[in-house]
C-alpha cells in the first residue's frame, strides 16, 4: 500500500513540478517528512530524485519543441550547480534560519509581483508577434536582462536546493520570469532543463552520506516519470495565465510554510 501511495505522490509531484517549472521537490519533501514519518535529512536527499526524474522526463519533450533557452540556462547553472554542491558540503555550518527568512521573504515579494503584474513580463512581451519554433509552438520574442542579477540568484537557489531539496525552481522560475524578462513558458521549460543538473550536484552528497532512501526514491521515481511527462505534454495547451496562478500558489504555500516554520522555532 505504501508503494502505492508513493507512485501517487510521485504522479503529483512530476505534474505539478513539470507544469511549473519547480520539480515537485517542494511537494515530495514536507509529504515525506509529515505524512511518511521519513527523517528530514532523508526526505530532502531522496526528494532530489524526484527533481532528477522531472528534469529528465520534461526537459526531453521541452527540447523537442524548442521551448528550453539552452543557452541561458547553462549559463546559469553554473552558479546554480556551484551553490548547491557548496551547500551539502556545508550544511552544517549555514544559518538556516537566515535563508529561510531570505527564501520565504523572496516567494512572499515573487507571488505578490506575479499576481499584480497578471501574467504578463516586464515589458509587456506576450504582445510581440509570435515566431513559431518549429513544432507548432509559437514563442514571443524576447533577450534575458540582468544576467547578473540571475547568476546570483541561480547561486542561492542552488544553496536551497542542496539545503531544501527542491531544486532551487521555486527561485529561477520567478526571477528569470520578473526580472530577466523571459516568457513564463520559456521560463519553466528551462527551470525544467537546468533543475535535474542542480539536484545532482547535490543528490551525491546526500547519497554518499546514506541520505537516500531507495526503497522509497525507486517508486516514487516511476510516479514522478509518469506526472512529468504528462505535465510536459499540457504545458503548452495550459494558457499561462494558468501556469502563473499554480506557480503563485506554489510560492505562497511555501512562504506561509516556512515562516510558520520559523516562528516556530522561536515558541
Amino acid at each position: 500500500m505504501t508503494t502505492v501511495l508513493l507512485v501517487i505522490l510521485g504522479i503529483c509531484a512530476g505534474l505539478v513540478g513539470a507544469l511549473s517549472g519547480t520539480g515537485g521537490g517542494i511537494i515530495i519533501t514536507p509529504m515525506l517528512a509529515l505524512y511518511f514519518g521519513v527523517p528530514i535529512e532523508q526526505a530532502i536527499g531522496t526528494s532530489l530524485i524526484a527533481v532528477i526524474t522531472t528534469s529528465a522526463a520534461s526537459s526531453s519533450i521541452h527540447l523537442q519543441r524548442h521551448t528550453t533557452d539552452i543557452r541561458l540556462g547553462m549559463t546559469l547553472e553554473l552558479a546554480t550547480a556551484f551553490g548547491a554542491g557548496l551547500t551539502a558540503y556545508l550544511v552544517g555550518y549555514i544559518n538556516r534560519t537566515a535563508l529561510e527568512v531570505l527564501f520565504a521573504t523572496f516567494l512572499l515579494y515573487g507571488a505578490i509581483s506575479i499576481l499584480r503584474r497578471g501574467g504578463k513580463t516586464e515589458d509587456e512581451q506576450d504582445e510581440f508577434a509570435p515566431q513559431p519554433s518549429g513544432n507548432g509552438i509559437a514563442i514571443p520574442e524576447y533577450e534575458p536582462k540582468r544576467v547578473g542579477l540571475g547568476m546570483g540568484a541561480s547561486l542561492i537557489a542552488g544553496g536551497l536546493s542542496g539545503l531544501l531539496g527542491i531544486g532551487g525552481g521555486p527561485i529561477k522560475v520567478p526571477v528569470m520570469y520578473l526580472f530577466m524578462g523571459v516568457p513564463l513558458m520559456v521560463a519553466t521549460a528551462t527551470s525544467n532543463f537546468m533543475i535535474g543538473v542542480t539536484a545532482a550536484a547535490s543528490a551525491a552528497v546526500y547519497y554518499r552520506r546514506g541520505d537516500v532512501v531507495v526503497g522509497i526514491a525507486a517508486p516514487m521515481a516511476v510516479g514522478v516519470f509518469i506526472g512529468s511527462i504528462v505535465g510536459a505534454k499540457l504545458a503548452v495547451r495550459v494558457h499561462s495565465k494558468y501556469v502563473a496562478i499554480l506557480l503563485t500558489g506554489i510560492m505562497l504555500y511555501l512562504s506561509v510554510h516556512m515562516f510558520v516554520h520559523i516562528v516556530g522555532k522561536f515558541l
